[in-house]
Formats: structure tokens, C-alpha cells, sequence
């Protein structure tokens, strides 16, 4: 059977996204707690107690280990892909961080895996 020349770029689309998509969900991988580590002591571990012990570095500074007794920490999703931004009065400014997909899949995982209980 011959495809007219319509058919035979719809075939080629439906290919060729199918194995976009295919390959966006092998680079995405699952979510390392490791990974997540590493991003917060490149960003945040300046003001933040970022592991499971140890006062923050500034001591209003939340330590990351307790964040699920204000909210639920997948919470932090949406925040942390359109950027986190947060001022006090009187006191250092945050900076902003916005985060990716992958990059938001293993700080979740993470901060998941060091939470009081």
C-alpha cells in the first residue's frame, strides 16, 4: 500500500513526536534525593540547615528537615518552577530561584526523605 504524500507526513509527525516524547521521559528519569541534595547546598544551604541535623546558618532561616510541619512538601512544586521569593522586613532578601522539572523532582524527593516525622 502507497501513502500519498499527506499521509505520509502525518505518519512521520505521529513517529517523530511519539519518540519525543519518548525520549523527554527517558532524560527525565526518576526523581534522585541525592540530586536534590546537591542543588540545595549549591543554593540554599548559605541560610538553610538543608540536611537532616544541624541549625541553619541563619538562625531565622527555616531548617529545610522541618518544612512539613507548615505545609505539605509537594506543595513546593508550583512554587519552586515559577520562583520562590521572599522578603522580610529588616532582614536579608532571599534571592529568587526557579527550578527545572527534573531539578524540582529530585529537591521533592529529597526534602521528602530528610522530613521530622
Amino acid at each position: 500500500m502507497r501513502l500519498g504524500p499527506f499521509l505520509r507526513a502525518m505518519a512521520l509527525v505521529t513517529l517523530g513526536g511519539g519518540a519525543l516524547t519518548a525520549l523527554a521521559n527517558a532524560q527525565a528519569g526518576p526523581s534522585d534525593p541525592a540530586a536534590g541534595a546537591a542543588i540545595l547546598e549549591a543554593n540554599c544551604a548559605t541560610c538553610h540547615a538543608i540536611g537532616a541535623m544541624g541549625a541553619s546558618p541563619v538562625a531565622t532561616a527555616p531548617a529545610f528537615r522541618t518544612l512539613s510541619t507548615r505545609y505539605p512538601v509537594e506543595s513546593l512544586e508550583e512554587a519552586l518552577a515559577e520562583g520562590i521569593m521572599v522578603g522580610h522586613e529588616g532582614l536579608v532578601q532571599m534571592p529568587e530561584f526557579v527550578f527545572s522539572p527534573e531539578e524540582i523532582g529530585h529537591i521533592i524527593a529529597y526534602l521528602s526523605s530528610i522530613q521530622v516525622k
